[in-house]
């Protein structure tokens, strides 16, 4: 409901008027005349016919799971949605006329996934691998789990900053699905935790599965040139070779996972040096030097400067393909993204004035879903089709 001084109340519709109405009415009616009420009630808009004692329970129900689905979302969630998702669970909706079935699907959707990588969430991965569980056991079948995480995630993060770790944890589910079979669910059960539930696989089938995912990953990220082995680590269990509970197998899956990174330990790698540049010095690490940027029409060409820059991380071209970004809180502009690294990225633009000094964009990527991110320009050159590059970086 609204609170009282609220500047812009939500508008509700009629139903949703209606019933809460009903609920502020309903806590006011003795317990004998709100059972009478809700009796006839659902009688009313679902057609079925419920005890006086039954009516009350549902009732409850209705309002403990629309409090439920408040919280997950995030928002008041309309009375009606808990309504019919109460009913439908109880197999009690003959006559779905309060809501349409496609919003409730939404919600659904909404409850059960990771909004940044499109996977299922841990709450699904809870209740879906105790089915799966019991399943294999009823009918004596083999279940395989299989975790995974990001080796040295943590540095990306703090190198690259959180919009370049987001961008790899999609990454990952973009390998999972493209790898996975029809019968294979993927979750994203932590920061950069993953897992996979394959049904009717052995130690042998999971492993070979397990080290395609790595590979394929190492394969995808090859080209960022990242200076950082972020390596796709897993471990695995099976059912019932390695336990019969819930508990224990995620156990082993996850003491597997530690033994493979105290094992496989690769060097880190340095960052790669493009072509003409001077390799960084050995004997001491020192800070880079401070980039000094140079007005348009400045007589002093960039040739001039005493060392080249060295770029910290290759970039990734996009040439040829429709990859744009989306400019300001409500679309201001569009630009072409030419292209991507993990330090930041480059537009063609072109009245690159109207671009403020720092500003949000939404980039359009193929491959990737669409990715928030804020940037700020670094430096302008002009093209001679007229239109500009905007060099920018990525701000956390």
């Amino acid at each position: 409901m609204p609170q009282p001084g609220d500047p812009n109340p939500p508008r509700l519709s009629t139903e949703d008027a209606f019933l809460e109405l009903l609920t502020d009415t309903l806590e006011m009616m003795e317990r004998p005349a709100r059972g009478l009420f809700l009796e006839k009630f659902f009688r009313s808009v679902a057609h079925v016919d419920l005890k006086e004692a039954q009516s009350l329970e549902i009732w409850e129900q209705v309002l403990a799971r629309k409090r439920e689905l408040s919280e997950n979302a995030g928002k008041n969630i309309a009375l009606q949605v808990a309504l019919v998702d109460v009913l439908a669970s109880a197999n009690l909706l003959r006559l779905p006329i309060v809501m349409e079935y496609e919003d409730l699907r939404k919600l659904q959707i909404n409850a059960t996934t990771d909004p940044l990588t499109g996977l299922y969430n841990r709450r699904f991965f809870d209740d879906y691998f105790e089915k799966e569980l019991n399943r294999s056991i009823r009918y004596s079948h083999r279940l395989a789990l299989v975790v995974f995480d990001l080796h040295r995630f943590k540095e990306v993060n703090d190198r690259f900053g959180h919009p370049q770790g987001d961008i790899l944890l999609q990454m990952v589910a973009t390998t999972l699905r493209k790898s996975m079979r029809t019968s294979d669910y993927a979750f994203r059960i932590g920061g950069d935790e993953f897992a996979l539930l394959l049904a009717q696989s052995d130690t042998e089938q999971a492993t070979a599965m397990s080290r395609r995912l790595r590979a394929a990953y190492a394969a995808t990220i090859e080209p960022m040139r990242l200076g950082i082995s972020l390596e796709l680590d897993y471990g695995l269990a099976v059912y019932p070779d390695d336990g019969e509970l819930q508990e224990i197998l995620i156990r082993v899956a996850d003491e597997r996972l530690y033994q493979l990174k105290k094992t496989v330990q690769p060097p880190a790698q340095a960052p790669a040096v493009p072509t003409g540049a001077r390799p960084a010095p050995t004997a001491e690490k020192q800070a880079p030097p401070p980039v000094v940027p140079v007005a348009e029409g400045s007589s002093t060409p960039e040739a001039k400067a005493p060392t080249p820059e060295r770029r910290r991380w290759e970039r990734v071209s996009l040439a040829g393909t429709r990859a744009y970004a989306l400019i300001g809180e409500g679309v201001d502009s569009t630009a072409r993204v030419v292209d991507l690294g993990y330090g930041g990225v480059g537009l063609e633009v072109a009245r690159p004035e109207e671009l403020e000094e720092s500003f949000h964009a939404v980039l359009h990527v193929p491959i990737l879903p669409p990715v928030r991110v804020n940037l700020r320009r670094i430096y302008l050159k002009r093209a001679s089709t007229g239109s500009s590059r905007v060099g920018c970086a990525f701000v956390t």
